[in-house]
């Protein structure tokens, strides 16, 4: 079993304001609130942040580590922010920025058009094959991740596509020559 749920929340610059379930996160790069179950409680002590349960139970104890990270993550946006970095591989392959408009060119007889998520920020190299995207917010950062990465999975011949810094591209052989007899 997972004990998540007990670990303390350190709090370096966040501050955090509990109004009977509701937590309000803030810190210098934005506000959160975060809605917790009735059956988990928050205790505050000056730069730590613990979850408590009222009722032990199996269904209370997955309730506890997720909301737990999720309040974890929510500490950690308004502190620092999230950073992923995406690479496109392949010739002529690439993203411009415009505003929060993306414009892909990624090998197809059209260009696709993307708007970033509110709270989402985006950076792009000269070469138009290196994205930046910054947000204090996991989950949007992580979705717009993966819609980029949809627009042209990686390939495991070649290794051309869109690539999340991190991921692992297993490559395949090609074809060999048939042997003649």
């Amino acid at each position: 079993m997972s004990k998540i749920g007990r670990m303390p929340i350190a709090l370096t610059s966040a501050s955090v304001q509990v109004n009977g379930n509701v937590l309000v996160i803030s810190g210098s790069k934005g506000k959160f609130s975060h809605a917790l179950p009735a059956d988990i409680v928050v205790e505050q002590n000056e730069k730590v942040l613990k979850l408590l349960l009222k009722k032990d139970s199996t269904e209370n104890r997955m309730l506890w580590g997720l909301h737990r990270a999720l309040i974890a993550n929510k500490v950690y946006g308004v502190e620092k922010g999230f950073e992923k970095i995406i690479r496109i591989v392949g010739l002529g392959f690439k993203g411009q920025l415009t505003g929060n408009k993306f414009v892909f060119s990624l090998g197809y007889s059209h260009k696709i058009d993307y708007v970033l998520p509110d709270g989402v920020t985006a950076e792009v190299d000269k070469t138009g094959q290196l994205l930046t995207l910054k947000s204090i917010d996991k989950d949007k950062l992580g979705g717009a991740c993966d819609a980029i990465r949809s627009f042209r999975p990686p390939e495991p011949y070649k290794g051309t596509g869109i690539i999340r810094d991190g991921d692992v591209v297993r490559r395949k052989a090609g074809k060999t020559k048939a042997k003649a007899k």
